[in-house]
């Protein structure tokens, strides 16, 4: 691979996915860039294929859009990994990859011979990307989890919701999205390292750890001040911002920031209460006294529609948004502006589908979404036959065999 710029960021890398839903997105992000993931999946697909939602609603291995999504660019091919036939089949692959993403519990691909320590004697220039629950190593390496135990024992759980209820757990598979992030974020870095010295290495993911680094001021807070951090709703930390109702949905507003203007604005509808009074130019009081403030700025939002306090709050260059619904985000003018949403062909279906499109612009080398999500061993023939140099022979004995 070369770090020389091609039409891709990505161009001439080969990366072979064996992840779950633990780490496709990481695939997803490589391959948007132009890298040729190949998706390895056991005979008769993924069990990821199984997660709703479905296209029309209907169960169907080929119509999870939570797969479609994740698994977008990328080529598909079918393996059994546990059947002898299936590892030397795989290790040709690996002599031929740069990166392995893979996202098995601890210690199932050592049993199977095919861990790194295994392949890199295959291709010393191989990186291999694991994705765990808790990682390779310590006390937690075997335990069961899944997205709602990472969040849980990473700590942001513990301070998402209402002071006076149970934690809540963030919607959909945060921790997984963010495992994938960093799995995305250290291959690229090491393969950088293998450019400088030619060599790869194993970047060793644990989602508990991720979620752990992601909860920014809870840490630091009582890492160096030894503050707990609580739950209180939709109140930012330090009082900065809270949600508040309005007249037809939800609008984030700022409690303390352009304190005067703030108080002018309300006062100009006759909604200031005592909020004019000195004392409430003081920060230390309007902090340790927000709920009052809270409780003057909530009228007032009720007398206003989400859109005129956030175009009110812009005009001020006061930081205030509309809490939008997936509708509003769809139709949003300046995503739509910046052309996010892209269309993507499925031709089994005769049809284009709307996807959300690309979190970075390069300049040079555009990201962009090649091909939706490969059918289950879609790509089988065009791999194990002219790419790994399989005979017909040799291809029909695979599928005879329940290897491929």
């Amino acid at each position: 691979m070369s770090l020389l710029a091609g039409r891709t960021a990505l161009e001439g890398l080969r990366i072979l996915d064996l992840t779950s839903e633990k780490g496709a997105f990481c695939g997803k992000l490589l391959a948007d860039m132009g890298a040729d993931v190949i998706k390895v999946e056991p005979p008769g697909g993924d069990r990821t294929r199984t997660s709703g939602p479905f296209l029309n609603d209907v169960p169907n291995a080929e119509a999870s859009l939570s797969f479609w999504y994740n698994n977008t660019s990328k080529r598909g091919i079918t393996l059994n990994l546990e059947h002898g036939e299936g590892q030397k089949v795989f290790r040709k692959l690996a002599r031929t990859a740069d990166v392995v993403v893979e996202a098995f519990p601890s210690g199932y691909l050592k049993k199977l011979s095919l861990d790194y320590e295994a392949l890199k004697e295959l291709n010393p220039r191989l990186i291999m990307t694991s994705i765990t629950s808790f990682g390779q190593t310590g006390p937690y390496r075997d335990y069961a989890s899944c997205d709602l135990v990472a969040l849980a024992l990473g700590g942001q759980m513990y301070v998402s919701g209402d002071s006076d209820t149970p934690p809540l757990k963030a919607y959909g598979e945060q921790a997984y999205l963010i495992a994938s992030l960093f799995g995305a974020i250290g291959t690229l870095m090491a393969l950088y390292h293998r450019h400088l010295g030619g060599r790869g290495q194993l970047v060793d993911i644990s989602i508990h750890e991720c979620v752990a680094g992601m909860i920014e001021h809870v840490n630091v807070r009582y890492l160096y001040e030894g503050v707990v951090a609580r739950r209180q709703g939709s109140l930012h930390w330090d009082n900065a911002f809270r949600v508040f109702p309005c007249r037809d949905g939800y609008i984030v507003l700022t409690l303390f920031q352009e304190w005067d203007t703030l108080v002018e604005l309300l006062d100009s509808e006759g909604m200031a209460a005592d909020l004019k009074d000195e004392r409430w130019c003081n920060h230390t009081v309007r902090s340790r006294e927000a709920d009052h403030i809270i409780q003057v700025l909530g009228r007032w939002a009720m007398r206003h529609t989400a859109t005129e306090l956030m175009d009110l709050g812009q005009l001020l260059r006061l930081p205030w948004a509309v809490v939008n619904s997936i509708k509003l985000v769809s139709h949003n003018p300046h995503l739509l502006e910046r052309g996010f949403f892209v269309e993507v062909a499925h031709p089994e279906h005769g049809a284009s589908f709307c996807y959300p499109g690309a979190p970075y612009r390069f300049s040079r080398t555009p990201w962009r979404v090649w091909r939706r999500a490969p059918l289950i061993g879609e790509h089988n023939q065009e791999i194990f036959g002219r790419e790994l140099g399989l005979s017909p022979a040799e291809i029909a004995g695979l599928i005879s065999g329940g290897v491929i």
